[in-house]
């Protein structure tokens, strides 16, 4: 055997053809020679490499695919929503700046599902602290980050969502989970112009309808104390009453003056036509009523001390263009107040159309399913594989101890491993020694 390894003592550049083939022919007679502790070993690795095939438990993946939203869109909107909540987000601070680079949304979205915002909500979501037997949440992110193949198409800008774990039902949780945390976070940082047009919109929507409510109040309470319904037309409405009342008047002063030379002053029907003149000269002054102050804001007509009601129905003429200006300041208010609030409505539902077109929302294109197969071990693989190392292992362990056995005993490579294998030995004891006497 010394002769046939002696071939390996030659000079490379010395060897012919003849002597690498006689080379390659030592070797595998010596593999030969070991053929049954070879058999034996490949019996054994292929036994313990199918229990570890077994052993290792299956991997399930559930995956998901979306389409981001324009760039013009979803950059606006984001801008200044991650520079101010940076420090908030975890990894969403860095994005704003990203956005000034001229980032596309696809890689915005991508940086969103793997910030620690999602990640921290999907871990208190599903208890993967549990799960993955982590006693922090910061291991239990990584794994989740381990667990999870986020990647997006350069040319489509297609995001795809990849989880893998041992429930198949948990992975595709876990998937749907992100697609979630993704539209959740993008409506919570929306931050857009039409945004906060509509929340300005509404603030002073809700101001002018508090406006537009006292606005009615008061003047509801002004024509309540002062008995004015509408000025114009209770105008025109006395007006046209008082003149039917003085032409009866007119009319009865006529009929008596005839009465009188016909029938005497004494007469039955000059009594009652005087009677009638008197009552129509009354109800005038009641209507008419006096040009004197109000006297805390009511309307008081001349005579109405007598009880009679309807001086308190009505305002009385003479007071009508004094309560004209509060009654018009007091309605002019109201009707501004209603249109602005028919405008400010107006505007603040094409807010909300714009806010709704300008909030990029996630276009899902693939739902996460539950997966029909396991995507990890393949365990004939990963038998065969195990086998073939071991195989392998072994004879090039046969090999190094054959070419070991050739080497002389002057050999520097002996001479260094005599002086540290003792020296080593003597170390590993010395530990040995030190833990069996602390145990």
């Amino acid at each position: 055997m010394s002769t046939e390894f002696a071939f390996l003592t030659l000079d490379r550049d010395e060897r012919t053809p003849e002597v690498h083939q006689t080379h390659w022919a030592v070797r595998a007679r010596l593999l030969w020679w070991h053929r049954k502790l070879l058999g034996r070993v490949a019996a054994v690795s292929l036994i313990v490499s199918l229990a570890i095939a077994f052993t290792i438990p299956k991997q399930y993946k559930s995956t998901a695919s979306i389409m981001p939203p324009d760039q013009q869109s979803s950059s606006a909107m984001m801008l200044a929503a991650l520079a101010s909540r940076g420090t908030g987000l975890g990894t969403l601070g860095s994005l704003a700046g990203g956005l000034l680079g001229g980032h596309s949304s696809s890689a915005l979205f991508i940086d969103l599902l793997r910030s620690g915002s999602v990640s921290g909500h999907l871990i208190d979501r599903f208890d993967l602290q549990r799960v993955y037997h982590k006693r922090f949440r910061v291991d239990a992110a990584k794994h989740l980050a381990r667990c999870t193949t986020i990647t997006d198409d350069k040319k489509s800008g297609v995001i795809t969502i990849v989880v893998e774990d041992t429930d198949r039902v948990r992975a595709r949780n876990l998937a749907q989970g992100y697609l979630d945390e993704l539209n959740s976070l993008v409506l919570r940082t929306s931050t857009s112009a039409a945004h906060r047009e509509r929340v300005f919109i509404e603030q002073r929507l809700q101001k002018v309808q508090a406006d537009l409510e006292e606005a009615q109040i008061e003047l509801g309470e002004f024509s309540s104390k002062s008995s004015t319904i509408d000025i114009k037309e209770q105008t025109r409405a006395m007006v046209d009453a008082g003149a039917r009342v003085q032409a009866e008047l007119l009319l009865e002063q006529s009929g008596l003056e005839s009465l009188r030379q016909i029938y005497g002053d004494g007469n039955v029907r000059v009594h009652e036509t005087e009677a009638r003149i008197a009552s129509l000269k009354a109800e005038l002054a009641k209507m008419t009523g006096s040009s004197a102050p109000l006297v805390s804001g009511a309307v008081q007509g001349e005579g109405s001390g007598n009880g009679d009601k309807n001086s308190d129905l009505y305002p009385a003429l003479r007071q009508l263009p004094r309560l004209a200006v509060p009654y018009a300041d007091l309605y002019r208010r109201v009707r501004i107040q209603e249109t602005l609030y028919e405008l400010l409505s107006q505007q603040y539902e094409m807010s909300r159309i714009d806010e709704a077109k300008d909030v990029p929302p996630v276009s899902v294109i693939d739902v996460p399913g539950v997966a029909e197969k396991k995507s990890f071990p393949p365990r004939l693989l990963l038998t065969l594989l195990l086998t073939f190392v071991a195989i392998a292992c072994t004879s090039a362990f046969i090999l190094a101890r054959e070419h070991w056995s050739t080497l002389g005993t002057n050999d520097p490579r002996k001479e260094l491993a005599a002086e540290v294998l003792p020296a080593v030995r003597n170390r590993i004891g010395s530990i040995f020694a030190l833990k069996r006497g602390a145990a």
